[in-house]
């Protein structure tokens, strides 16, 4: 993976192809975006940097230009996640019945739905920053706000809040990772590993007040 992001660097394709995959995953959460984002970011960092011997000291320099490669590519991964977040959120308002009844088999989803309504009309959408770590979090909460017609100004500021949060999270897991480690698989995986571990905590924190409720 990362000879072929290597290979795309410093062309659109690598966006194109990070973009498509976050846009997607929404609906179809298997899809690797978050380590096509860290493997993205790891390999800019690894080729944006480079010896140079300054009074017998080898000491690293990096390109300006690729520091502005890792910015864009946040910013390509917060758009994409806020642009997927919508479309879902649309096609489930305009589903109505279809979702509603989907959601509704579903005591997980229901509970969810539930509680992002709640936390929305509170104005405490923090939710919606949880959700996009944890694992399938950010499709529940899209389709959700859209079955419970929340309304756009409601769902798109934590949206993009989340999706910048989580783009900024990723980025910088890829690049510090190649800046320490060099673009390795090692590199890559450690950081992937720590992009599980906040979307871990992230799903145990969004179960925490449903258990405190249980009791």
């Amino acid at each position: 993976m990362l000879e072929s992001l290597g290979s795309l660097g410093g062309t659109p394709w690598v966006y194109v192809i990070v973009s498509l995959s976050i846009v997607l995953d929404v609906f179809v959460p298997i899809l690797p975006s978050g380590v096509l984002v860290i493997a993205a970011a790891t390999t800019a960092a690894g080729t944006g940097t480079a010896a140079d011997t300054v009074g017998g000291a080898e000491v690293t320099v990096h390109s300006g230009a690729h520091l502005a490669e890792i910015l864009s590519l946040m910013l390509c991964a917060a758009t994409a996640s806020v642009l997927g977040d919508m479309v879902a959120y649309r096609l489930a308002r305009r589903g109505g019945d279809r979702f509603d009844r989907a959601i509704g088999r579903s005591r997980r989803l229901a509970t969810a739905q539930e509680r992002l309504g709640t936390a929305l009309t509170r104005g405490g959408g923090g939710i919606v920053v949880l959700a996009r770590f944890a694992p399938a979090g950010r499709s529940v909460v899209s389709l959700g706000a859209g079955v419970a017609h929340r309304t756009v100004r409601e769902f798109l500021p934590w949206s993009a809040l989340a999706g910048f949060a989580w783009a900024a999270y990723s980025v910088s897991l890829g690049y510090f990772g190649g800046h320490w480690l060099g673009t390795s698989w090692m590199s890559t995986a450690l950081s992937v590993v720590a992009l599980f571990a906040a979307g871990s905590a992230a799903a145990f924190l969004m179960r925490r007040p449903e258990r405190h409720t249980a009791h």
